[in-house]
Protein backbone atom coordinates (compact mmCIF):
# COMPACT_ATOMS: atom_id res chain seq x y z
CA UNK A 1 0.00 0.00 0.00
CA UNK A 2 2.78 2.58 0.94
CA UNK A 3 4.68 1.64 -2.48
CA UNK A 4 1.27 2.27 -4.37
CA UNK A 5 1.21 5.96 -2.19
CA UNK A 6 4.65 6.49 -3.12
CA UNK A 7 4.11 5.76 -7.18
CA UNK A 8 1.33 8.21 -6.93
CA UNK A 9 4.00 11.15 -5.64
CA UNK A 10 6.21 10.27 -7.62
CA UNK A 11 4.25 10.49 -10.41
CA UNK A 12 2.62 13.93 -9.73
CA UNK A 13 5.85 15.40 -8.46
CA UNK A 14 7.32 14.32 -11.96
CA UNK A 15 4.03 16.24 -13.50
CA UNK A 16 4.95 19.33 -10.99
CA UNK A 17 8.79 19.14 -12.58
CA UNK A 18 10.24 18.69 -8.81
CA UNK A 19 13.65 18.41 -8.92
CA UNK A 20 15.25 14.68 -7.81
CA UNK A 21 11.99 12.81 -9.09
CA UNK A 22 12.92 9.96 -11.69
CA UNK A 23 10.62 7.88 -13.15
CA UNK A 24 9.55 4.31 -12.49
CA UNK A 25 9.99 1.98 -14.63
CA UNK A 26 6.91 -0.38 -15.54
CA UNK A 27 7.18 -3.86 -13.77
CA UNK A 28 8.40 -5.92 -16.90
CA UNK A 29 11.44 -3.77 -16.37
CA UNK A 30 12.11 -5.88 -13.48
CA UNK A 31 11.80 -5.89 -9.71
CA UNK A 32 15.42 -4.23 -9.02
CA UNK A 33 14.89 -1.38 -11.54
CA UNK A 34 11.56 -0.70 -9.90
CA UNK A 35 13.30 -0.81 -6.39
CA UNK A 36 16.45 0.91 -7.16
CA UNK A 37 13.57 4.21 -8.84
CA UNK A 38 11.78 3.93 -5.24
CA UNK A 39 15.40 4.44 -3.64
CA UNK A 40 16.07 7.15 -5.85
CA UNK A 41 12.60 9.11 -5.36
CA UNK A 42 12.91 8.35 -1.80
CA UNK A 43 16.25 9.78 -0.95
CA UNK A 44 15.67 12.91 -3.01
CA UNK A 45 12.45 13.62 -0.68
CA UNK A 46 14.05 12.68 2.19
CA UNK A 47 16.77 15.34 1.42
CA UNK A 48 14.22 17.72 0.44
CA UNK A 49 12.72 17.50 4.23
CA UNK A 50 9.45 16.69 2.30
CA UNK A 51 6.50 16.19 4.61
CA UNK A 52 4.74 12.98 3.09
CA UNK A 53 2.23 11.20 4.68
CA UNK A 54 3.53 7.95 2.84
CA UNK A 55 6.65 8.35 3.31
CA UNK A 56 6.61 9.08 6.93
CA UNK A 57 4.42 5.85 6.62
CA UNK A 58 7.74 3.98 5.37
CA UNK A 59 9.99 5.57 8.06
CA UNK A 60 8.06 3.87 10.34
CA UNK A 61 8.07 0.57 8.90
CA UNK A 62 11.98 0.90 8.73
CA UNK A 63 11.69 1.95 12.54
CA UNK A 64 10.11 -0.68 13.60
CA UNK A 65 12.65 -2.75 12.54
CA UNK A 66 15.42 -1.14 14.05
CA UNK A 67 13.87 -1.06 17.28
CA UNK A 68 12.82 -4.95 17.37
CA UNK A 69 16.71 -5.51 16.43
CA UNK A 70 17.66 -3.07 19.50
CA UNK A 71 19.53 -1.29 16.62
CA UNK A 72 17.51 1.58 17.19
CA UNK A 73 16.73 3.94 20.34
CA UNK A 74 14.65 6.78 21.02
CA UNK A 75 16.77 9.78 22.11
CA UNK A 76 15.26 13.10 23.84
CA UNK A 77 16.76 15.69 26.17
CA UNK A 78 17.40 14.84 29.34
CA UNK A 79 14.87 17.20 30.98
CA UNK A 80 11.76 15.48 28.96
CA UNK A 81 11.11 12.58 31.15
CA UNK A 82 10.78 14.52 34.05
CA UNK A 83 8.92 17.45 32.75
CA UNK A 84 6.66 14.43 31.30
CA UNK A 85 6.03 12.75 34.99
CA UNK A 86 5.07 16.21 36.36
CA UNK A 87 2.55 17.43 33.35
CA UNK A 88 1.06 13.90 34.15
CA UNK A 89 0.88 14.21 38.24
CA UNK A 90 -0.93 17.90 37.89
CA UNK A 91 -3.11 15.99 35.40
CA UNK A 92 -1.75 17.53 32.39
CA UNK A 93 -2.98 15.79 29.20
CA UNK A 94 0.04 15.60 26.63
CA UNK A 95 -0.12 14.70 23.07
CA UNK A 96 2.69 14.86 20.09
CA UNK A 97 2.56 16.18 16.91
CA UNK A 98 4.87 15.39 14.48
CA UNK A 99 5.33 14.62 11.03
CA UNK A 100 7.12 11.71 11.75
CA UNK A 101 3.97 8.89 11.45
CA UNK A 102 2.00 8.18 14.75
CA UNK A 103 3.78 4.59 14.95
CA UNK A 104 7.45 6.12 14.74
CA UNK A 105 6.11 8.02 17.36
CA UNK A 106 5.05 5.65 19.58
CA UNK A 107 8.25 3.51 18.88
CA UNK A 108 10.54 6.25 19.55
CA UNK A 109 8.87 6.85 23.29
CA UNK A 110 8.53 3.40 23.89
CA UNK A 111 11.89 2.69 22.95
CA UNK A 112 14.05 5.95 24.74
CA UNK A 113 17.13 5.77 27.00
CA UNK A 114 14.93 6.42 29.87
CA UNK A 115 12.80 3.77 29.21
CA UNK A 116 8.99 3.78 28.22
CA UNK A 117 7.53 7.39 27.90
CA UNK A 118 4.09 6.04 26.63
CA UNK A 119 2.86 6.05 29.86
CA UNK A 120 2.57 9.84 30.30
CA UNK A 121 1.45 10.67 27.01
CA UNK A 122 -2.69 10.44 25.86
CA UNK A 123 -1.91 10.37 22.10
CA UNK A 124 -0.20 10.90 18.61
CA UNK A 125 -0.67 13.13 15.65
CA UNK A 126 1.29 13.02 12.53
CA UNK A 127 0.25 14.35 9.16
CA UNK A 128 -2.90 12.73 8.67
CA UNK A 129 -3.96 15.43 10.75
CA UNK A 130 -3.15 18.40 8.21
CA UNK A 131 0.09 20.19 7.52
CA UNK A 132 1.61 21.63 10.22
CA UNK A 133 2.69 24.91 9.27
CA UNK A 134 -1.41 24.86 8.68
CA UNK A 135 -3.65 26.68 11.05
CA UNK A 136 -6.32 24.38 9.75
CA UNK A 137 -3.75 21.14 11.43
CA UNK A 138 -4.25 22.88 15.39
CA UNK A 139 -7.73 23.41 15.15
CA UNK A 140 -8.36 19.92 14.20
CA UNK A 141 -6.26 18.54 16.95
CA UNK A 142 -7.95 21.33 19.65
CA UNK A 143 -11.35 19.91 18.80
CA UNK A 144 -9.73 15.99 18.68
CA UNK A 145 -8.76 16.37 22.53
CA UNK A 146 -12.08 17.71 23.43
CA UNK A 147 -11.11 21.05 24.40
CA UNK A 148 -14.01 23.75 24.49
CA UNK A 149 -11.70 26.78 23.35
CA UNK A 150 -8.14 26.45 21.08
CA UNK A 151 -6.00 28.65 23.75
CA UNK A 152 -6.85 25.62 26.24
CA UNK A 153 -3.80 23.90 24.59
CA UNK A 154 -0.41 25.02 25.15
CA UNK A 155 1.91 23.91 21.58
CA UNK A 156 5.47 23.31 22.50
CA UNK A 157 7.19 23.84 19.29
CA UNK A 158 10.63 24.27 18.01
CA UNK A 159 10.02 25.41 14.35
CA UNK A 160 8.65 28.83 13.77
CA UNK A 161 6.17 28.33 11.33
CA UNK A 162 4.46 25.80 13.50
CA UNK A 163 4.41 28.73 16.37
CA UNK A 164 2.86 30.98 13.43
CA UNK A 165 0.18 28.68 12.25
CA UNK A 166 -0.53 27.14 15.71
CA UNK A 167 -0.88 31.10 17.13
CA UNK A 168 -3.47 31.20 14.31
CA UNK A 169 -5.37 29.35 15.02
CA UNK A 170 -5.63 30.07 18.79
CA UNK A 171 -3.50 28.00 20.21
CA UNK A 172 -1.00 29.07 23.30
CA UNK A 173 2.14 28.83 21.84
CA UNK A 174 6.23 28.88 23.11
CA UNK A 175 9.02 27.93 21.23
CA UNK A 176 11.60 25.28 22.40
CA UNK A 177 15.19 26.52 21.78
CA UNK A 178 17.75 24.40 21.27
CA UNK A 179 20.55 23.71 19.47
CA UNK A 180 20.80 23.55 16.43
CA UNK A 181 17.79 24.71 15.42
CA UNK A 182 17.57 27.74 12.91
CA UNK A 183 17.40 31.33 14.14
CA UNK A 184 14.38 33.17 15.13
CA UNK A 185 13.12 36.49 13.59
CA UNK A 186 13.98 39.44 15.33
CA UNK A 187 10.75 40.60 17.37
CA UNK A 188 8.98 37.54 16.62
CA UNK A 189 6.37 37.66 19.90
CA UNK A 190 6.84 34.24 20.94
CA UNK A 191 7.86 33.25 24.83
CA UNK A 192 10.58 30.71 24.10
CA UNK A 193 12.11 28.05 26.80
CA UNK A 194 15.67 26.33 26.75
CA UNK A 195 14.44 23.35 28.75
CA UNK A 196 10.37 21.94 29.34
CA UNK A 197 11.33 22.46 33.04
CA UNK A 198 10.66 26.25 32.02
CA UNK A 199 7.67 24.88 30.21
CA UNK A 200 6.36 23.42 33.36
CA UNK A 201 6.64 26.63 35.28
CA UNK A 202 4.98 28.96 32.43
CA UNK A 203 1.92 26.49 31.81
CA UNK A 204 1.30 26.51 35.93
CA UNK A 205 1.81 30.41 35.66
Amino acid sequence: MIGLYLEKRVQDDLEKGISGSVPIPPDDAGKEAVIESLVTNVRAMIAADRKITALKQLQGHIWRTGFQSNELQGVVYEDVPEALKKWHAHGIKVYIYSSGSREAQRLIFRNTTYGDLRKYLCGFFDTTTGNKKEPCSYLEISQSVGVDEPSQVLFLTDVYQEAVAAKAAGLEVIISVRPGNAALPENHGFRTVTSFAEAHLISFG
